[in-house]
């Protein structure tokens, strides 16, 4: 077994060693003792940050994250939970593709003023959260 000081961790990880620490402190890592002030890690360390960072590329809280370690070093993964983030990130896009789409568009349109412009104002009517009603999408032609 491979041990690397938190330092090396640090660097392979592309992570600052006071993140390690608070890494630590959350119980999603373990060092396995320390030489001399220094932490150290088992090599497995390694993947284990792989999989935080995984989870935290999905937005998923450190809490969360940790949920779904074990002590052990393997994994308590939440499949429930993780679909339903999956559908929250697609909803995310849809949200997102629908602006960009809009912006794109604003930035297009030779409408005399972009309040003539009906997908322009649905695209505000889609920013507006509080507004009542629905939100219809936007409209698939272009007011050129």
């Amino acid at each position: 077994m491979q041990e690397l000081d938190i330092g090396e961790v640090a660097r392979r990880a592309g992570l600052a060693p006071s993140a390690l620490r608070y890494y630590e402190e959350k119980g999603l890592i373990r060092s396995v003792g320390r030489r001399g002030l220094r932490r150290v890690f088992a090599e497995e360390v390694m993947e284990r940050l792989a999989l935080v960072a995984l989870g935290r590329a999905a937005g998923l809280s450190l809490e969360e994250i940790g949920a779904m370690l074990s002590a052990d070093g393997g994994t308590r993964i939440d499949r429930a939970r993780l679909a339903a983030r999956a559908d929250a990130l697609d909803q995310g896009i849809a949200r997102m593709t629908a602006m960009r789409d809009g912006l794109r568009h604003a930035a297009a349109c030779r409408a005399s003023s972009h309040l003539a412009c009906p997908r322009f104002r649905a695209l505000m009517r889609r920013a507006t959260p509080l507004s009542p009603g629905p939100h219809p999408p936007a409209a698939s032609g272009s007011t050129r």
